[in-house]
This record gives C-alpha cells, structure tokens and sequence, in this order.
C-alpha cells in the first residue's frame, strides 16, 4: 500500500509498504478514504525527530471502510463505515471507564513514562503506525472505532477523531458558561473549532488571537470578535481586557502550544536540539526540553483574576519555566491534557446532521490526494495558501 513516511526534518514522502494484516482476534483492518493532516503532526515534521524512525507512518485523524474483521469482532462488519480515534484506547480499564481515555491503562506507553499509544505518533507514544495511508489496522474493534452512517461526505464525520473532541474538550475544561466570554489563541483547526463551540454552546463573547489574516478572517465570518497580533502588539491584553469589563476574559484557550511565535530562546533551544544526534537530542528534550511559551505566557496576563486556562495545544518541555508566582496569585485554574476522544463522542454525534451547526462539512481547506502530502506538509507548516484544514484522500 502507498503510506506517508517520514525520513527526516521537513522530510515526509509517500512510499509503498506493507499492508497490515490482523495481529489480534479483535483487529480490524480499515480501507481509509479520509486522513487529516493535523497541526500535532508538524511538530513531528519539525520538532520531534529524535523520538522518530526512517519510515515511520504518520497521521492520527483518519476514517474509512471496514476491509476486514478479527474472529472476535462482533460489533462491525465488513463494508461498516468508522471514524478511527487518536487514542488507541481498550474502553474497559479502569482510565477509559473515568472517560480519561487518553490514560488507557492497556495501552500506557510505560517504558516512555507516558500516557496511551497514539495512532502515528513516535516511539513516545507506541510507535503505532498512522492512518495517513491506504489501510490501517486498528485494535479493539469492538469498542474503539466510532461507527457513522454511509451517505454524507467524510467532511461530516472525519473530524471525530480528533478535532471535534480536542476542541470539544478544550471548550469544556475551559469550564466556559453560557453567558460568559473566551479567549482562543491560535485560530488554527482546533482554535477555530473551539472558538464554534464556545459560539453554540452559548458564550457572549468569542475573542479570536491569531497573526495570518485568512483564519482572522476565516473566525470573523463564524461571528468571532478577531485580534491580530502583529497589529495590536504589546497592547494586546489591554484591549482585550477593555472588551471583558476590564476584568480580562473568564477564560483562554490556548490552542497554540510550542508552535508559538516569538519566545526566542524556546526557537533557538528547538533548532540546537535538532541539530544533535539523535540520541543526544532525545536525552536533552526528556530533561531540559524548552517550550516556545509565548502564547502560554499571554493566556497567563490575559485571563482575569479567578478564570480558567485551558491547554489543547501541544507542549513538550520538560524544563519550561512558569510564572507561579503571577499564576498562584491571579488565582488561575489550568487544565489541559490529551483529548479523551471517545468520551465527548456522544455529546458530539448528534451535531453532525444536516443542518450543521458547527460547519464541519465546508472546514477543510484542502482536500488532496495522499500522492500530493509531501507539498500538503509544506504549504501547511508555512501557512500558504490558506491552508487551515488539509484532508489527504488516498
């Protein structure tokens, strides 16, 4: 089968490699018709190379068609249609059954001290092969795929696995009222989609923080209240805080994580990082990894006194420093963690009809064969072409 493969820094190409086949009585083996490229996969394109192989294949947002069926799997059937999570959770230990998913405790990645395997996502994370490819074999087939009805396009469902939930979830530990208001930093896939929920599910005020003038604008049309930040620089949380009663908003998303811009000392420790031997680098990233903390920083001044900062993007340092003396007094509350996808998965289904409440079925950007990834990549982490959502339908 033809799969995306990653080789190296900037570095990913379609290559031919084998089909999976069934491991365990419960896999099951999906025909993908749609796979995302999401903003976490450019950390890999850029960041993460040491915990990476020559040929791993990536992607962790995929769906399709049931080619294939374990002899214990009793729930799908051959030509049924799923929506793959990114968690590759069993939905019966004792983490799946607190909805914490993204902890299942079968399939912890314990010799990397992390949570659950992810689909696609480097040895840290179980070196599970990802969905960016013609087929994928996805374990607990009874209680890990989502099942969707044949009919309307991918584009209604696809997001499940992972833009949905992840910004469901970043909307709920934000612990966002009816009523109240909202910072989303990063207008990215999964701010964007934040910033529609906090809108349906009654927020007064959506404030949109972004610097590429086609997601402002992409936000200002779903009737968010948009901020650029080159333009309002340094006056940034003073503006914000005259649109929230001078209080600062009751709480900020932070959908941005260790892409941030600026934060010069976070960049320069990322491309030194990069610039070592593997092994070196994977050592230094476990011990004195440095975040790009901008965007954290400016959720920190922004919220008001008592308010909630909910992470979603993605941070891997383990040496940032943190202003726990302005975060202690401020009184701030932090959330954040992996989406536990198939938790939020029935709060989200019945949104995807017809009507479309939440415009998934016109989100992506891009649609483009998987031959085309390698340019889809490129024009993605450059924010070129508008390039918001890209699917790869091989």
């Amino acid at each position: 089968m033809k799969a995306v493969t990653w080789h190296g820094k900037r570095d990913v190409r379609v290559d031919t490699v084998p089909d999976p086949v069934i491991k365990d009585p419960t896999d099951v083996i999906v025909r993908i018709t749609s796979s995302g490229i999401c903003g976490s996969d450019l950390h890999l394109y850029e960041v993460l190379g040491p915990f990476l192989d020559e040929g791993d294949i990536l992607g962790h947002e995929p769906m399709g068609i049931v080619e294939e069926v374990g002899a214990e799997v009793t729930e799908l059937a051959v030509g049924d249609r799923v929506v793959v999570p990114f968690n590759v959770s069993c939905g019966t230990c004792f983490m799946c059954g607190q909805g914490l998913h993204s902890q299942c405790e079968t399939t912890q990645v314990r010799d990397q001290g992390m949570g659950a395997t992810l689909f696609g996502y480097t040895k840290l994370y179980g070196s599970m092969p990802g969905g960016q490819a013609e087929f994928l074999r996805v374990p607990f087939g009874n209680t890990l795929p989502i099942k969707v009805p044949h009919g309307p396009a991918d584009d209604r469902f696809v997001y499940l696995s992972d833009v949905l939930p992840t910004a469901w979830q970043a909307v709920e530990y934000a612990g966002v009222k009816a009523g109240g208001s909202v910072a989303v930093l990063g207008l990215g896939p999964i701010g964007a989609m934040a910033a529609r929920i906090a809108r349906h599910r009654g927020a007064e005020k959506v404030i949109g923080v972004d610097l590429v003038p086609e997601r402002l604008e992409r936000a200002r049309k779903d009737g968010v209240e948009v901020l650029d930040l080159l333009r309002h620089g340094k006056h940034l949380t003073e503006h914000i805080r005259d649109l929230t009663d001078g209080r600062g908003p009751d709480a900020v998303i932070d959908a941005v994580g260790m892409e941030a811009h600026g934060a010069p000392v976070g960049k320069f420790a990322q491309q030194v990082t990069g610039l070592l031997p593997d092994a070196v680098a994977e050592k230094l990233m476990r011990t004195a990894g440095l975040d790009r903390l901008g965007a954290l920083h400016l959720a920190i001044d922004l919220v008001r006194r008592g308010g909630t900062i909910s992470l979603s993007g993605v941070y891997g340092g383990m040496a940032d420093p943190l202003p726990l003396l302005t975060m202690f007094d401020k009184q701030i509350q932090l959330r954040m963690g992996q989406a536990n996808v198939k938790r939020w998965v029935d709060d989200i289904l019945p949104l995807l009809t017809d009507d479309d409440p939440l415009g998934v079925d016109d989100f992506a950007t891009h649609r483009v064969p998987l031959s085309e990834a390698p340019q889809a990549y490129e024009i993605f982490q450059k924010k070129q072409d508008n390039a918001i959502k890209v699917l790869l339908q091989p």
